[in-house]
């Protein structure tokens, strides 16, 4: 399932990125307040747009196109499957100094898929389109947009991270309140489109703007010897690391697509359906504002090492199947917090507890393996409920998954530090 300090205070009036002037071979030392801020607009509208909305069409999707459960969620596993997929490609244009372009053609890509969904009459359309959607998402969202700050700012770019995060943490506060609004108002082909008019109005000159003046391209890790980046495979922090972010994915995932649905299953008022995933976005805003203002006073690897814990507590809360408006908001209170430091925890796990030198080249060996997880979860979990009848079983065993994610990174952690003992 997928999330600036001006976002959270007053945003300034907008001025040319100090990288528009800089010379281009230079990185600057600390991110312009601009350049950070619209960026992180771009990402609240893009995470809002190509990954929140999707839980609200659902239904949608499954009675105007008459589509099971199961085939409409195919939708968006395929989206996930494609942008994966992607992910080292992007990888590999970013680090060649080719960043502005990649989310230029993420906007042009998601506008696209967005002006086409609202024409689209059966289920290969249907998946088509989506397809589309998630080659936008592998140019628009988190880790192109992390990429380029780690190439841009290298000596700062975990709080650069932090900051950039703290708009796109409240896609789901600003955007699934409003795509709702759109759909009744307008009907959910209608709302497509103003969503696809939103990626042309403001992210495409966002983008085209504030990327302009890219450091110049540096050496690829893959261009390293093949040794350097094999040896890192070989130990278990790599692979602990890769079964946390592939299973944590895969859960983060499938709860994006299938929250609205369990919490109408659960009898609440259509009001708290659309309340509670819309407060997650400002908890997992809280979450990244926690991190922003101790991590100059919290010992990173304690911090790392339960912050995992919260989101299979949260499944595990929500898998009681109380029929009850405080089950929800205990979920929400822990699985917003939860997701908003766990992105944190991955931007910089890799970089961290194996190599900060190749972390992109690792990051992008696991690209298909987390396409897979993000693509399978979402049917999987609708599969589970056809069987079931409800989502019990379902969040019983992302729980589940939740815990082995955690103890695979508390192992791999464990493991770094022994091995630089």
């Amino acid at each position: 399932m997928p999330d600036s300090p001006d976002a959270a205070a007053r945003p300034e009036p907008i001025t040319p990125p100090a990288s528009a002037t800089a010379r281009p071979d230079q990185p600057e030392a600390h991110p312009p307040r601009g350049f950070v801020f619209w960026l992180s607009v771009a990402q609240l509208m893009s995470w809002g747009t190509l990954f929140y909305a999707f839980s609200l069409l659902l239904e949608h999707f499954e009675r105007d196109l008459r589509l099971s459960r199961v085939d409409a969620s195919l939708a968006f596993s395929l989206a996930l499957l494609v942008e994966g997929l992607l992910a080292f490609a992007v990888g590999r244009l970013i680090d060649n100094g080719r960043g502005r372009l990649v989310m230029v053609a993420g906007s042009l890509l998601a506008a696209l898929a967005f002006g086409s969904l609202a024409w689209v009459q059966s289920a290969w359309q249907l998946y088509a389109v989506w397809m589309v959607a998630g080659a936008a998402m592998a140019g628009c969202l988190y880790q192109p947009a992390f990429s380029i700050l780690i190439r841009r700012y290298p000596e700062d770019y975990r709080r650069a991270i932090i900051t950039l995060t703290f708009l796109g943490g409240l896609a789901s506060t600003v955007f699934i309140p409003l795509v709702a609004w759109l759909i009744a108002g307008f009907g959910w082909r209608h709302a497509t489109l103003v969503l696809a008019l939103l990626h042309l109005v403001l992210g495409l000159p966002i983008h085209l703007y504030w990327l302009r003046g890219e450091p110049a391209a540096v050496p690829h890790a893959a261009d390293a010897p093949p040794t350097r980046l094999i040896e890192h495979t070989r130990h278990f922090p790599f692979w602990g690391l890769a079964a946390f972010f592939v299973l944590f994915s895969g859960i983060t995932t499938a709860m994006g697509a299938h929250l609205v649905s369990i919490l109408r299953e659960r009898q609440l008022p259509e009001a708290w359906v659309i309340a509670i995933p819309a407060s997650i976005g400002a908890l997992q805003v809280a979450g990244r504002l926690l991190l922003y203002f101790t991590e100059k006073h919290l010992d990173v690897h304690w911090a790392n090492r339960w912050i995992p814990v919260l989101l299979p507590t949260a499944l595990f809360v929500l898998a009681l199947g109380l029929q009850s408006p405080w089950v929800a908001i205990l979920y929400a209170l822990l699985y917003g917090m939860a997701n908003g430091m766990i992105t944190i925890v991955k931007a910089t796990a890799m970089a961290t507890y194996v190599s900060r030198q190749q972390a992109a080249s690792l990051n992008g060996l696991l690209g298909t393996p987390t396409a897979i997880a993000r693509a399978l979860a979402p049917s999987a979990i609708a599969a589970l409920w056809t069987v079931s009848g409800n989502y019990i079983l379902g969040l019983a065993i992302l729980c589940a998954v939740g815990v082995l994610a955690t103890v695979a990174f508390w192992m791999a952690q464990f493991r770094s530090q022994l091995r630089k003992a």
